[in-house]
């Protein structure tokens, strides 16, 4: 029998988060429903609310980092049953595409469809409604609701003694951070990294390049709460601009740069691109896993400095993580003392405080806010 469940929703964009009461379907072949314990309040749904980047569905439930625990099973769905926890990749992983075979799951074909609402294999087919009206999922998993219905390829199962709260953390920052320094920077003993911008997505980059072996993990924040927080992550120095910290590297690398820089900003800008690019050595790598608005084109670097300097632009969708194999290993991590995911969780709030959470986050209050369901 569908169910109702409390949302967040945005009506329109540019909007903003509302609390809402939908209706939600039970789950289909495939499919699981899952009453979420937590979710964090990541930009990218904030870049959706902002118009950065478009929804082809609206309204829209938002949320796509979340865990929680299976209530219902669909039909001739093996490998799944109620009571399991579960944590919620934002990028279906289907396991049988190219993409999947070559061990590049983050590029699943299925993640074409993340931004219509509907179902990767149902165009025009939701999980959601309003009165009659269908209701658009961010990912095609919105966690911004209590319940939510969607596809196993979004699902990974997590052992049950594992804080469902944390767990949340896996579905995007830690991965996309972590997976920017070490499967996409590709960082080495002794390297010198620079992380621009000390979010969720930054703390998580900071402690994966520490764990790879960098002698110096340099972090860039204009707030200095964040900077504080890097170096509890393992960051050796911080500096609240770019240029300082460029300066600061070349002066422990004979002049050369960094082995690489990340930039974590919130907000993208192509100019915080050049700014990478100027402070890396040759043959040095600036990761962007960060997001702006999707009709910025153009980035001011000199070609000649790409070329003879042999320099490296690498994109970096979900860290190039592979969700189904990393999220429980990262976890293990973390039940190793090898990671720190509490310490990322800067404030709780609930289901109706999540406009003011973009506020906060805004003003650069947190890491990472995360959503408690009761």
């Amino acid at each position: 029998m569908p169910i109702t469940t409390r949302v967040s929703l945005l009506r329109e964009t540019p909007g903003a988060f509302e609390t809402a009461t939908v209706e939600l379907d039970d789950p289909r072949q495939g499919e699981l429903t899952v009453k979420l314990a937590a979710t964090g309040l990541c930009h990218s749904d904030d870049h959706i609310a902002k118009g950065d980047l478009s929804a082809a569905h609206l309204p829209l439930v938002g949320g796509h980092e979340g865990a929680g625990v299976v209530t219902a099973v669909g039909p001739n769905t093996p490998g799944f049953e109620v009571g399991d926890h579960v944590v919620f990749s934002f990028l279906a992983a289907c396991g049988v595409c190219e993409f999947c075979a070559r061990g590049m799951s983050n590029l699943c074909m299925k993640g074409s469809t993340i931004m219509s609402g509907g179902r990767p294999d149902e165009p025009g087919s939701y999980r959601m409604s309003e009165n009659g009206t269908s209701v658009g999922q961010a990912m095609g998993i919105s966690t911004f609701s209590e319940y939510t219905t969607a596809s196993v390829n979004s699902a990974v199962k997590i052992d049950k003694d594992i804080p469902l709260e944390v767990a949340a953390l896996l579905g995007c920052a830690v991965p996309t951070g972590w997976g920017a320094a070490v499967n996409s920077a590709n960082i080495k003993p002794a390297d010198v990294v620079i992380v621009m911008g000390i979010g969720g997505i930054g703390s998580a980059a900071v402690q994966g390049a520490k764990y790879a072996g960098a002698r110096a993990v340099v972090a860039v924040d204009p707030v200095e709460f964040k900077r504080e927080k890097a170096m509890e992550f393992g960051a050796t120095h911080a500096f609240a601009d770019i240029a300082e910290a460029t300066e600061f590297v070349k002066s422990i690398t004979n002049g050369q740069g960094a082995d690489a820089t990340i930039i974590t900003v919130g907000v993208l800008q192509p100019e915080h691109v050049a700014q990478g690019m100027a402070s890396i050595r040759k043959a040095g790598t600036v990761v962007v896993p960060g997001l702006g608005k999707s009709t910025n084109i153009g980035v001011p670097i000199s070609m000649a400095d790409l070329t003879l300097y042999q320099k490296r632009l690498q994109g970096s969708l979900y860290g190039q993580s592979n969700p189904k194999f990393d999220i429980p290993n990262l976890l293990r991590m973390y039940q190793a003392g090898k990671l720190k995911l509490d310490e990322m969780i800067t404030t709780r709030y609930k289901l109706d405080d999540i406009a003011q959470a973009y506020e906060d986050m805004h003003a650069g209050k947190n890491i990472r806010g995360v959503v408690i369901f009761d």
